[in-house]
């Protein structure tokens, strides 16, 4: 079967404020229709009731929510050569792999599957598995995701740190930093309707965590080798929301399932430029754009006052979301937040991801022309072809998904106390940040890290940082603190995408931390 994805273009975290429409901007958004660019219904935001169904944010919200779900048109039967796996468990799940072979695509010479993890007839989540370079059977196992929320992660496979980019000509160039140096390396299309997913969308990270948790324990049952091996997760930005969550989801089903143990184990988690705690991280945006990130300020005086002026009430309503952790306190708190503070940012022309420039391509997915191509390799008919896919439409990110969280109050709930559940219980913690990215900047990444609650959360706030050896060439990539399971890392010279800018620093950053040296030589 293979399906139409009705078109829209790119909703990162940056940009779904100003992606929202006048009248009802939420049920317009849901039907793809209005001025995109139009902010007018932002006006007087300040002064509207908030709580309560009287509220015109609480109506307006309800009557989006209430737009049909379903993001696809159904134009083929699905195809038959696809392995399927169920567990008795949860049958309502079903796993479908295709193995690839690695000359069609050219992508990497190793092994490779693709496929579907199937729910139901409701949601199919899409897929790529390529095994590590080196040892595949005794070498650690990966799972990356990219975030938006909405955006795909083959920009980690084709763009940042997969076995090979696309060039302008769209042929496969070789990635000899590649994290499946020395990692088996799953990319997951997550949640519904990013890429080649497919469905009736979901709208909150919880939800998507559990669809996650269903797709590694088929995973694992489809390839039981590889459980015995170390499991670690890691992805970016929104994945900031999304790694917490499903490390929750495998932690407390072991704990209280004894009858349903996960049959792999889950070794350490890696977050990077993430978005985790939106309450702290909002207080470092006019920092990091007012020249105390290291990087020379791009707001002028009038800019960074405006920022400043707005902050208070930002955390006045970031802190009632917090307080409720519901759909309208939320909702509110990021809109405001968002409008007031991150975008007084898009005055300066300059690239979210990384202050240091412009867009290359203002047109395109997160500025870089580099992902235009891969969207173009994506959307080409032999390629679809190969790896099974039931899209005939790729789009690096959908802006209809990133709207549906946006409207739960996703944006702007808190994360961070599910990281605090994995350092209580000493599984490792990377939180890592290139030191020019604005949007999830490394200022506020530290911030969050340096606050989380867990038993040494004193003892790690009073570390001071260190500076960072890249021992493979003998520079300083970086500044690092470590203390117990809980390591931050400051990569000097990158943006949003830490691999992408830096990929030596990064496949050194990878390679140390899956050889356990997890305080990245951090010495107390």
């Amino acid at each position: 079967m293979r399906v139409s994805r009705l078109g829209f273009s790119c909703l990162a975290l940056a940009g779904w404020a100003s992606a929202m429409i006048m009248q009802n901007p939420f049920s317009a958004i849901m039907r793809g229709e209005g001025d995109a660019g139009s902010t007018t219904w932002l006006d007087g935001l300040e002064s509207w009731p908030v709580l309560g169904q009287d509220g015109k944010l609480a109506k307006w919200y309800a009557q989006g929510m209430s737009e049909p779900r379903n993001m696809l048109q159904k134009i083929a039967l699905r195809g038959s050569d696809f392995e399927v796996m169920r567990h008795k468990s949860n049958p309502d799940y079903a796993l479908r792999v295709k193995k690839q072979d690695p000359a069609k695509l050219g992508v990497d010479t190793v092994k490779q599957w693709s496929g579907y993890l199937d729910y139901k007839d409701e949601k199919h989540f899409f897929y790529w598995f390529f095994e590590s370079r080196n040892d595949p059977a005794n070498d650690p196992v990966m799972l990356w995701l990219n975030g938006g929320p909405g955006c795909s992660s083959f920009t980690g496979l084709l763009f940042e740190l997969g076995p090979a980019s696309i060039g302008k000509d769209l042929k496969p160039v070789h990635n000899p930093h590649s994290w499946n140096n020395n990692a088996s390396v799953i990319f997951l299309e997550q949640p519904v309707g990013v890429g080649f997913s497919y469905g009736d969308s979901v709208d909150s990270t919880a939800v998507a965590g559990a669809d996650v948790y269903a797709f590694l324990r088929l995973f694992f049952q489809k390839f039981p080798h590889l459980a015995k091996n170390d499991f670690h997760i890691a992805g970016e930005s929104y994945a900031g929301h999304y790694i917490p969550q499903i490390a929750h989801e495998i932690i407390t089903s072991k704990e209280e399932n004894s009858e349903e143990i996960p049959n792999f184990n889950l070794t350490s988690v890696l977050i990077g430029n993430g978005f985790t705690d939106p309450r702290t991280q909002y207080k470092y945006y006019e920092p990091m754009a007012c020249g105390k990130g290291g990087v020379p300020a791009v707001l002028n005086e009038d800019q960074c006052s405006r920022m400043n002026a707005s902050s208070s009430r930002c955390d006045r309503l970031m802190n009632l979301c917090y307080l409720t952790n519901r759909a309208i306190p939320c909702l509110a708190a990021t809109v405001y937040c968002e409008r007031y503070i991150t975008q007084v940012y898009e005055e300066t022309g300059l690239n979210y991801y990384d202050m240091r420039r412009k867009c290359e391509s203002p047109d395109s997915d997160l500025c870089y022309r580099g992902l235009d191509y891969v969207q173009q390799y994506m959307n080409q008919k032999e390629v679809q072809e190969a790896l099974g896919s039931e899209v005939e439409l790729y789009e690096g990110c959908n802006k209809r998904v990133g709207a549906r969280f946006a409207l739960s109050g996703d944006h702007g709930k808190p994360f961070q106390q599910y990281v605090s559940q994995l350092l209580d219980r000493a599984i490792p913690v990377l939180i890592y940040a290139g030191d020019k990215d604005y949007i999830c900047n490394w200022l506020g990444n530290k911030a969050w890290s340096d606050e989380v609650g867990w038993r040494h959360t004193y003892k790690y706030r009073t570390l001071p940082l260190k500076p960072w050896v890249n021992k493979n060439t003998g520079k300083t990539a970086g500044e690092v603190k470590s203390f117990g399971a809980l390591t931050f890392l400051r990569v000097y010279d990158a943006g949003h995408m830490v691999p992408y800018d830096q990929p030596e620093s990064s496949a050194y950053m990878i390679e140390s931390w899956l050889n356990k040296n997890y305080n990245l030589d951090y010495k107390v």
